[in-house]
């Protein structure tokens, strides 16, 4: 193969690309709104608010404004040694090649085996979510017919794949659209919430710190780092995004801020409007409705009516962004040959992973058909498929945070902060170290089941990045030139 070498233009830049490598470099010109909204999009936001928040409320009540503001710090203190090595690592792999710079290849791939069954996973949720909504909005507020629930989930399925298929650029336009829409709805609803709040007799608006001691304070916990995950999105766009080296710290900064910030204000809001010392009795009490009845009360039906609507974009929205980040990952295994080439295919015209966003939703598909055959329901599904995604990025974040560590050690240079080669990403894996022990404790609420199926699920999420390694060792010895490549270590 010619090793001849050519400028290339990436992402508003110039890069030095291998003349035989032109294809497989993404195109796209997002800025650092568009990113921002993208990560926005992955937690869903008005999904989060309605369906996730009551759920957080039945574990922690008062303290649920602190437990975001709390994980806000931590995932601050990650994004400092994220970014800084964002500028050095200069490869579009996301935590893939973060953690094989930091630790190894053998590490890296066992990471990217996590990343692409955890996005995978927490996608294919989604499909199983939207059609329990939208079935029941169809029969009960339109008076429509019932028809199956995955029928739903594969016109969802349709629509991302359609949008992630085409250049990133439009998926970051349909997402900024509907991220405005469902802020201004959360927002209605906070400002609602302060002006009509509940009696003083219930304990006012006040909230309290979250302690150690608090009963349920894992679940708190996984539950509100569980609407950060996607952030790893700004550096796995590197190619597709103007002025990489300002935009995606920028972004990245700005995306957990405002994530962490937003959402703490409408856990407050909900605290407000019922009493923060009833707010908990009231989510145990009619969690799956409490959205909705506040939202009757505060502003009338025709305003609900139309945050139903926009709770169903909300979803469509997440699991396009969802989508676009897992394609990625096959998409880098594909370049670096670990997987088939032809998922490094880039469509021509769009510069987008083309083959891989095809294959991401054939997989949904096929899923979705599967278990209607063997009859398991959505109402099984997706708390099973959100709760193993999460676990497997989230303990693909904990290895990001040593790498992150080792490498800034390794590779210091003239002029480094202290503060973001040691202190902050030291604070950031020990923190995370935490957060994943508690996911490990609760594993079984966290997806839902208990018995053999969180005992295979823990086994097979935990068995991922050792395969990984096994694998990278086996390449090493029969394939030397595509070990060299693993990480996206030949661009």
């Amino acid at each position: 193969m010619t090793t001849e070498s050519s400028e290339l233009p990436v992402g508003g830049g110039v890069q030095v690309a291998k003349l035989g490598e032109r294809a497989s470099r993404l195109s796209g010109n997002m800025g650092v709104g568009e990113l921002v909204m993208s990560v926005l999009a992955f937690s869903a936001p008005l999904t989060t608010v309605a369906g996730f928040i009551p759920v957080l409320l039945t574990f922690s009540g008062r303290t649920a404004p602190a437990i975001y503001l709390v994980v806000t710090v931590l995932l601050v203190l990650f994004s400092v040694g994220f970014t800084t090595m964002g500028r050095r690592v200069r490869n579009p792999g996301g935590f893939y090649s973060f953690v094989t710079a930091g630790l190894g290849r053998p590490a890296g791939l066992g990471g990217a085996f996590l990343a692409t069954f955890g996005y995978t996973a927490i996608g294919f949720f989604a499909p199983a979510f939207f059609a329990v909504t939208i079935q029941s909005y169809v029969v009960d507020n339109l008076g429509g017919p019932e028809i199956a629930w995955y029928w739903y989930a594969l016109a969802l399925i349709a629509v991302t794949t359609a949008l992630a298929y085409r250049r990133i650029d439009l998926s970051a336009k349909v997402l900024t659209v509907v991220m405005v829409l469902e802020v201004i709805a959360v927002i209605v609803f906070d400002i609602a919430a302060f002006f009509n709040g509940g009696p003083a007799d219930g304990g006012g608006a006040g909230f309290s710190l979250p302690w150690i001691t608090d009963a349920s304070i894992g679940l708190a916990v996984l539950f509100v780092v569980g609407n950060f995950l996607g952030f790893e999105a700004t550096v796995i766009y590197r190619d597709e995004v103007k002025n990489p080296d300002k935009t995606i710290p920028l972004a990245t900064y700005i995306a957990v801020g405002s994530i962490g910030v937003f959402y703490a204000i409408a856990a407050w809001a909900y605290v407000a409007y019922f009493g923060a010392d009833k707010a908990r009795d009231a989510a145990v009490e009619d969690t799956a409705g409490m959205f909705s009845s506040a939202m009757v009360n505060l502003t009338g039906k025709i305003v609900v009516d139309v945050v139903s609507i926009l709770l169903m974009t909300s979803i469509l929205a997440s699991v396009l962004s969802i989508h676009n980040v897992a394609a990625r990952y096959l998409f880098s295994l594909g370049t670096d040959r670990v997987l088939p080439s032809f998922l490094s295919k880039v469509h021509p015209r769009h510069g987008s992973p083309s083959v891989s966003a095809s294959l991401i939703g054939g997989m949904w598909a096929v899923l979705v058909v599967s278990f209607t055959i063997v009859g398991v329901g959505p109402e099984k599904l997706y708390p099973i498929a959100s709760g193993s995604g999460t676990f497997a990025v989230l303990l693909l974040m904990l290895g990001t945070s040593i790498a992150v560590v080792v490498y800034l050690r390794k590779n210091r240079e003239e002029g480094d902060s202290v503060w973001k080669t040691t202190i902050a990403p030291v604070l950031a894996a020990i923190g995370l170290a935490g957060v994943t022990a508690l996911a490990v404790i609760n594993y079984s609420e966290l997806i839902g089941d208990t018995g053999m199926i969180t005992t295979l699920f823990l086994i097979f999420t935990f068995g991922l990045p050792m395969a990984g390694a096994v694998l990278a060792y086996i390449l090493r010895a029969r394939k030397p030139d595509v070990y060299e490549r693993i990480g996206r270590q030949q661009l």
